[in-house]
């Protein structure tokens, strides 16, 4: 090792990664000139507060606005108000919160701006069901998505068509204003129709998309859910409409950013650093085995790679829930990781979503390291069998190698790190 600890050095490369997807680092680029009219600030996800408290930061003229974030993730501003809701099963606060956003942008002029600051989780702090559909339905629709193995793209897509703020409302109703949205992305691709179901931005999916995924994953949903899918009711915008005719999307920080910056740490501590990519999806224990083959072929042989090196990954993976346990995508991949590498020596890694929470728990994530089954079975856990309970958050915390971080105020999806000494 050069300067730290392994488990050190790859603490101080998540909060890099973390660090330079703050929005105090990138709002200001991408702020408008000040309009003739009003400037009015909405926005929703974990990120949404600070970006407000970024965007005050940095603007002179005058300014009103909303924004709702998740509870914990509030910060002071002085015009914006900001309203904290639940995540990531929607509550009766975001309702309200997504209620007053749409009145807010009610009876705009052309002459006014719209900034939209959008981050992920902003698909559950921001619900406002379609006619016929309950906000207990949706949070009945949401935690069948979140246990079925679906996709985040696939997720949002059913959820863009039961909404009446997502998939290019939110935009629609500001019409004519200008809108400009701000976008973190946490998605796979950083498609902005993705990001918190593309509230500002046109959809090219549609109600059949929405039924096929819903169909796939064989989730039953309540009658008014399925009538607005086969009546067209839950259509969203779609590309070329009049109504997105004024508006503009900048994407202001990205997986791909912050996994460069922690690349750029490991360099200064003298580690090559890989990219395997920024957008990697599929079952997390799945994941786990495939980066634990290529770990172990650079350990063992040296291809593709030299050791010492790092190899760093982002993207959202999924988890199909069968067990009881705490959940959380990243502690499942590192512990499929750990088993499928059984104890190789000089290999270490870290796992962690960068808002700080995995899952529904206010961990960000676990560290591995060549002596964690050993520790475990000295404890008398069995690896396996909080795999197979979906209980990865349970292994590690017992062994003390829980990440936290707090509330991060960003969120750029998922953080991997595999040091090979």
């Amino acid at each position: 090792m050069k300067n730290a600890s392994p488990r050190n050095l790859l603490e101080r490369m998540f909060t890099a990664a973390i660090e330079a997807a703050q929005p105090k680092h990138t709002i200001a680029a991408h702020l408008p000139a000040i309009p003739s009219g009003r400037l009015i600030v909405i926005g929703a996800g974990k990120a949404s507060a600070e970006m407000a408290r970024a965007v005050e930061s940095n603007w002179s003229g005058p300014l009103e606005g909303l924004v709702v974030t998740r509870y914990g993730y509030a910060v002071p501003c002085k015009h914006i108000e900001i309203v904290e809701a639940a995540h990531p099963v929607p509550d009766s606060e975001g309702l309200l919160a997504a209620q007053r956003i749409m009145e807010t942008v009610h009876g705009l002029r052309s002459e006014d701006t719209v900034l939209c600051l959008i981050s992920g989780g902003g698909s559950s702090l921001m619900p406002l069901p379609l006619r016929g559909i309950s906000l207990e339905d949706k949070q009945r629709v949401n935690r069948a998505l979140l246990k079925s193995g679906a996709s985040i793209s696939e997720m949002n897509c059913v959820r863009r068509h039961l909404s009446a703020i997502k998939g290019g409302r939110l935009a629609a109703a500001c019409y004519p204003a200008r809108v400009i949205t701000l976008l973190i992305s946490d998605v796979p691709g950083d498609k902005p129709c993705d990001i918190a179901s593309g509230p500002t931005v046109a959809d090219g999916t549609t109600c059949d998309d929405a039924l096929a995924i819903i169909r796939r994953y064989g989730i039953e949903v309540p009658h008014g859910v399925l009538e607005a899918l086969t009546s067209g009711e839950g259509e969203s915008i779609k590309p070329g409409d009049a109504k997105l005719a004024n508006n503009e999307t900048h994407m202001v920080a990205t997986p791909k950013l912050a996994l460069e910056a922690a690349a750029l740490m490991a360099k200064r501590e003298g580690f090559k650093t890989y990219i395997l990519g920024d957008s990697l999806e599929g079952e997390a224990r799945e994941v786990g085995k495939v980066l634990a083959a290529q770990a172990l072929q650079v350990a063992r042989h040296g291809q593709p790679f030299d050791r010492p090196c790092i190899l760093l990954s982002g993207g959202e993976t999924t988890v199909t829930v069968r067990g009881e346990g705490r959940g959380g995508r990243n502690v499942e991949f590192l512990l499929s990781l750990g088993i499928a590498l059984q104890s190789a020596p000089g290999i270490h890694a870290l796992a962690g979503d960068t808002d700080g929470v995995d899952g529904q728990e206010e961990i960000a994530g676990a560290y591995l390291g060549p002596d964690t089954l050993m520790r475990a079975w000295a404890q008398g856990l069995q690896p396996k069998v909080y795999l197979d309970n979906n209980d990865g958050h349970g292994f590690f915390q017992a062994l003390g190698d829980s990440v936290f971080t707090g509330p991060t105020l960003t969120n750029v999806n998922d953080f991997r790190a595999i040091l090979i000494e």
